[in-house]
């Protein structure tokens, strides 16, 4: 069986015969000498190939959109509003980045539990389409917002499921939590918006887990959500408009992860639709799924060049010119308890026989380390490593001002060209 970062290439990307990596067409060889290094690409056809077997997967149950926090870049934004994505935003200026890349305000919602007022009067002036209420603080200021604009705005509430619907590698349900209404208080939280004239209760969004491998932890986790959502419409006496399901699909960073079934999901989902078809009350209401991750994180690829090759007390270290700065999920400092290395490969492997290798970046820290046993060619000076699964969580995610390296590039690949999208320092 093939290790991870060579099953991830030959799915979504190509060597030639001289063992150069390809995305796109374009041989990443000369990509970095045009747009040096450290580099991110991103591979638009992946995008969209991935967003298309999604939304096959779940036709006739949900429509989906992307989660914008994954990658704000207006340029990656636009390939799935192409696609026909609307955008979950999580700040004003990822309202304006969805706005830029051509998604309608109205397909677009505003979720997270810290919304400034600044941020609500813009995507409120600007005529989002939904915001998601986090805590009755919240649910004020966008009341508020609303009479100062003199319009009623469209908001669901989003409420922490009780421990049955939890799953996937970072719970974000059945425990304490800032995200959401716990469900046990859902009742009287729908009786305070029900009292705001400027408010109309919309929907429920639920979000329960995330990096979410196995179908039946999400179609449970969907399941319970239709139930909240029948609770939600029983007590309001209308039908609901829409039912939030949150993302959560994962994708395989490390060795032994699975890919997402979606032939399981697909064979799940005839139970959730009768349900929704069943209940009046549900029936009429938009589904939607909004993953980032899982849309975005195959497609890219940061590249970083080998600085020096250094042997220290019986361990080899390759030191690169990339690191934490720019890929803090890589180097396994992104909320990971058990530090584990992405899929890393070298840009150029004609066949070598490959060892354990520890690459780390330019940091003077220890934690900025990018792999700590990748299996990889023999590498030196000049050589060029490759960070699979990094379209999502990379550039945005990172603590990019950590001893002031510039900003590296980011390219979007489609159809043979190389669209810059970030210039380097920008």
């Amino acid at each position: 069986m093939p290790d991870l970062a060579t099953a991830l290439i030959a799915e979504n990307f190509a060597r030639d015969a001289g063992g150069v990596l390809h995305v796109g067409g374009l041989a990443l060889t000369e990509l970095t000498k045009e747009f040096g290094t450290p580099l991110f690409v991103y591979d638009a056809g992946t995008m969209r190939r991935t967003y298309r077997a999604l939304r096959e997967a779940v036709a006739g149950f949900a429509e989906v959109d992307f989660s914008v926090k994954a990658n704000p870049n207006p340029a990656v934004i636009r390939v799935f509003g192409q696609e026909g994505a609307g955008a979950e935003i999580a700040s004003g200026a990822e309202f304006d980045a969805a706005l830029r890349a051509g998604v309608a305000a109205e397909r677009i919602l505003f979720a997270g539990p810290g919304k400034s007022a600044a941020d609500l009067d813009r995507v409120i002036g600007g005529g989002i389409g939904e915001i998601h209420l986090e805590n009755r603080e919240e649910m004020a200021r966008v009341a508020a917002a609303a009479e100062r604009h003199g319009v009623t705005v469209r908001v669901a509430l989003r409420i922490n499921p009780g421990a049955t619907a939890q799953g996937g590698a970072m719970r974000m349900g059945g425990k304490p939590s800032p995200f959401g209404f716990d469900e046990e208080e859902m009742e009287a939280a729908i009786d305070a918006v029900e009292a705001m004239p400027r408010l109309r209760l919309a929907g429920l969004h639920l979000f329960a887990g995330t990096q979410g491998l196995k179908a039946e932890t999400l179609l449970g986790q969907w399941a319970y959500g239709l139930g909240l959502a029948a609770r939600m419409a029983e007590r309001i006496g209308r039908p609901l408009e829409t039912i939030d399901l949150g993302g959560g699909l994962g994708i395989p960073y490390f060795s032994g992860d699975t890919a997402l079934d979606l032939a399981a999901i697909r064979a799940g989902l005839p139970a959730l639709i009768a349900t929704l078809r069943a209940n009046p009350l549900l029936a009429p209401a938009r589904v939607v799924l909004e993953p980032g991750r899982y849309l975005a994180g195959p497609a890219g690829l940061y590249l970083a060049r080998v600085l020096a090759v250094k042997e220290s007390r019986g361990s080899r270290f390759v030191i690169t010119d990339g690191g934490m700065h720019h890929h803090l999920a890589a180097s396994g400092n992104l909320g990971q308890i058990v530090k584990r290395d992405f899929p890393l490969a070298a840009v150029v492997d004609a066949g070598s026989e490959c060892t354990a290798t520890a690459v780390v970046g330019p940091l003077c820290t220890p934690l900025d380390m990018l792999a700590r046993a990748a299996p990889l060619p023999p590498l030196a000076e000049g050589d060029l490593v490759a960070v699979l699964q990094s379209g999502a969580y990379g550039l945005t995610a990172s603590p990019t001002g950590f001893l002031s390296h510039p900003m590296p590039a980011e390219l979007l690949v489609e159809g043979g060209e190389a669209e810059l999208i970030r210039a380097r320092g920008a």
